[in-house]
Formats: C-alpha cells, sequence, structure tokens
C-alpha cells in the first residue's frame, strides 16, 4: 500500500462528531512543506502536491537510499 500523508492534526471527539459538508479541517504542515510518501506505513519518500490532468499527483523530490528504503521495510 503506498500513502501520502500531507499532515496530522488533533481534534476532540465532540469538534470531529461537528463537522459537516464543506468543514475545513486545518493541519499541522505548512503550504510547501514536502508530503511524507508510505510504503506499509514506513517513510521512502517526500515529495510535493502536483496536478496532473485535474488529478492530484506527488512530485517525489527526496528518496531514501536502497539501504534506507530496506531497513524501513523490514
Amino acid at each position: 500500500i503506498v500513502s501520502v500523508e500531507i499532515g496530522r492534526t488533533r481534534m476532540l471527539i465532540k469538534d470531529l462528531l461537528q463537522l459537516g459538508q464543506g468543514s475545513v479541517i486545518e493541519f499541522e504542515k505548512l503550504v510547501g512543506e514536502p508530503m511524507e510518501v508510505l510504503v506499509n506505513e514506513k517513510l521512502i519518500a517526500r515529495g510535493e502536491v502536483v496536478v496532473v490532468n485535474e488529478k492530484f499527483g506527488v512530485r517525489l523530490t527526496d528518496i531514501s537510499s536502497p539501504a534506507e528504503r530496506l531497513k524501513h521495510l523490514k
């Protein structure tokens, strides 16, 4: 499974239950900060959001070395 994390935040359950369509959740990361690319929940690269043919994508900007990737995947 490949996933990209754009940010994290903490919310009280009561605040989470009050969210509705159009609500905005603010993350801790700033615009322009690299996103983390995870494989099986292990960091393998960092990247930035791009739009390709009206779909979101990730441009990889920093890839872990093969040794680091193997270490994280074990």
